[in-house]
C-alpha cells in the first residue's frame, strides 16, 4: 500500500530538519553559557500563554482540571528551567579528577561536551511537561532537538509548535508533527541521543531502531507501581496523599500508585479512609471542574473493561463519587478490593482512577508479591521509617521512591528520575538530566617531562626497576 502524500510530505520535512540541525552542530559544535541560558529563556518564554494551554488541553482531554494544568504541566517546566539556568556555570565546569601517583605528574579532568542533534519523543499523559522537560536538560547540555509530541494530543502538539517556531530557528530547536509513521521514521533517525517517555511496548520498538544506528537511549516507561502501607498504619492521614497522587489526571500519570498493598487486617480501615480522602478532595461543588477526564474513547472503553473482568472474577467494587459525573469520559474513581492475579487490572499497567487493593499477610509477603512483578518506576511506603522501610528500600527495586506520599520525588530537581528494568533506564532532571545530554569527555594532560618515558622501550633494567616499583604502589 502506498503512503499518503500528506506522510511523504513530513518525512521529506523530517529529514530536512534533521540535516539542518547537523549542519548547525557541526558549525558551532560548543555553545556557551549566555547562549545556552538565552535558548533557555526563550523556552520559558514559550510558556507565557497561560490560558491557551489550559484551552488547549481542555481541548485535547475533553475536560482538563485548568489547576493541574497550571500546576503538573507549567509550574514544572518552569521551574526546571530556572534551576538549570541557576546551576548551569557549575554543571558546564570541567571536574577536576585526582591523578594516582603512577601517572604524576600528569593531570586529569573531565569535560562535558553536547552530544549534537537530540530526538526527544514524548507522550499524551502531560503534553507539554514531558514534551519540555528533557527539551531543558538538552538545549542546557548544548544540544540541537528535535521533539516528536504526540499525536494524540493534538491542539497542544500544534500549540507548543506555533509557539517554539516563534521563539527559535528550526536548527536550535523545532517540533515534529505527525503520525505514527512519522513517529517511526523519528526513531530511525541517526540522532546523538533519543529519549523516549511512554509505554513499555512502543519503548521496546524505539530502542530497536535506535539500536540500528547505535544511538544512545534514555526510556521512561511506566509499570505497576505499587503503594505498601505498613499493618496499622494512620490511613485517615495518609490516605488523602495516596488518593491525590491517584487521581491527579485521573489517574494517567506514569508513577500513580497502580495497586495497594494493604494488610489483611487493615482492609476494611483501608478503604473507608479512601472513601473519605476523595471526598474531601473532590467534593460535590468543585468535582466537575476539578476533576480530569479520560482522554479518548479508546482509552475510556479499556479501563472499563478492566472493571468488568475484575467484577465477573470476584473483585468488590467500590466507586468512589456518589454521582455521575457530567462528561462522558469522566470515569469515576473506584477501588477494586480483593483482587488476584488472575485478573487483567493486575496484569496491565492501569492509567486511569481505578485502584486495586491488595491484601498481603506480613512484611514478608508483602516484599514477595513486589517482586514477582516486573520493576515499577515507582514505589511508596506509608509507615514507619523503621526497620521495615529499610527492608523495603533494600529487597525490592523501583525507579524510585517517595515516602509517606505519592510524586513528589519526581518534583524535586536534586534527584534523578528514571526507571529501571522492564520500567526503563536512564534519568534526568536537574544536573541528572545535563548529564543525560552531555558526553563526559576525560581529559589527560601530560607535561613535558613526564614519568611515562621510562615505560617506553627500548625496554631494560630501567624498565625492570620502575616496573617492580608501580607493582608496590
Amino acid at each position: 500500500m502506498n503512503a499518503p502524500r500528506e506522510s511523504l510530505a513530513d518525512l521529506a520535512e523530517l529529514q530536512a530538519l534533521f540535516a539542518r540541525q547537523r549542519a548547525a552542530f557541526a558549525a558551532a559544535p560548543w555553545p556557551d553559557a549566555t547562549t545556552r541560558r538565552n535558548r533557555l529563556t526563550r523556552l520559558l518564554d514559550v510558556l507565557g500563554d497561560e490560558p491557551a494551554f489550559v484551552a488547549a488541553l481542555e481541548q485535547d482531554f475533553g475536560h482538563r482540571s485548568a489547576h493541574e494544568t497550571r500546576l503538573a504541566e507549567l509550574y514544572v517546566v518552569a521551574a526546571e528551567i530556572r534551576h538549570a539556568q541557576r546551576q548551569l556555570a557549575r554543571w558546564m565546569r570541567p571536574q577536576r579528577v585526582s591523578t594516582p601517583l603512577r601517572l604524576w605528574p600528569g593531570r586529569a579532568r573531565v569535560v562535558r561536551e553536547p552530544r549534537g542533534v537530540v530526538g526527544i519523543i514524548s507522550p499524551w499523559n502531560y503534553p507539554v511537561q514531558l514534551a519540555l522537560a528533557p527539551v531543558v536538560a538538552a538545549l542546557a547540555a548544548g544540544n540541537r532537538v528535535l521533539l516528536k509530541p504526540s499525536e494524540l494530543t493534538p491542539a497542544t502538539s500544534a500549540l507548543l509548535a506555533e509557539r517554539i517556531a516563534q521563539r527559535f530557528a528550526p536548527e536550535e530547536l523545532a517540533v515534529v508533527q505527525g503520525d505514527a509513521m512519522v513517529g517511526a521514521a523519528f526513531s530511525e533517525l541517526a540522532f546523538d541521543h533519543l529519549f523516549f517517555t511512554g509505554s513499555t511496548a512502543v519503548g521496546q520498538r524505539v530502542a530497536q531502531a535506535a539500536a540500528m544506528n547505535l544511538t544512545p537511549v534514555t526510556l521512561e516507561l511506566g509499570g505497576k507501581s505499587p503503594a505498601l502501607f505498613q499493618a496499622g498504619a494512620h490511613y485517615a492521614r495518609l490516605a488523602p496523599r495516596l488518593m491525590a497522587g491517584k487521581l491527579l489526571n485521573a489517574g494517567q500519570t506514569c508513577i500513580a500508585p497502580d495497586y495497594a498493598l494493604v494488610a489483611a487486617s487493615d482492609v476494611d480501615a483501608f478503604v473507608a479512609a479512601a472513601q473519605a480522602a476523595t471526598a474531601l478532595l473532590y467534593p460535590p461543588a468543585s468535582r466537575a471542574a476539578d476533576y480530569t477526564t479520560v482522554v479518548n474513547e479508546r482509552h475510556h472503553a479499556r479501563l472499563v473493561a478492566l472493571l468488568d473482568d475484575a467484577q465477573r472474577q470476584g473483585a468488590r467494587i467500590v466507586p468512589l463519587f456518589d454521582a455521575a459525573l457530567p462528561h462522558p469520559r469522566a470515569l469515576v474513581p473506584t477501588l477494586v478490593v480483593g483482587v488476584s492475579d488472575g485478573m487483567a487490572i493486575m496484569r496491565e499497567e492501569i492509567f486511569g482512577p481505578l485502584l486495586p487493593v491488595e491484601a498481603y499477610d506480613g512484611i514478608d509477603d508483602a516484599i514477595a508479591r513486589i517482586n514477582a512483578r516486573p520493576h515499577p518506576l515507582a514505589l511508596y511506603w506509608f509507615g514507619g521509617e523503621g526497620a521495615a522501610l529499610e527492608r523495603v528500600l533494600h529487597e525490592t527495586r523501583a525507579g524510585g521512591v517517595t515516602v509517606n506520599d505519592t510524586l513528589w520525588h519526581f518534583a524535586h530537581e536534586g534527584l534523578p528520575f528514571g526507571g529501571i528494568g522492564a520500567s526503563g533506564y536512564g534519568a534526568y532532571h536537574g544536573e541528572h538530566g545535563f548529564r543525560t545530554f552531555s558526553h563526559d569527555k576525560p581529559v589527560f594532560s601530560q607535561p613535558r617531562f613526564a614519568f611515562g618515558a621510562l615505560l617506553r622501550p627500548p625496554y631494560g633494567a630501567a624498565f625492570e626497576r620502575v616496573l617492580r616499583l608501580l607493582e608496590r604502589l
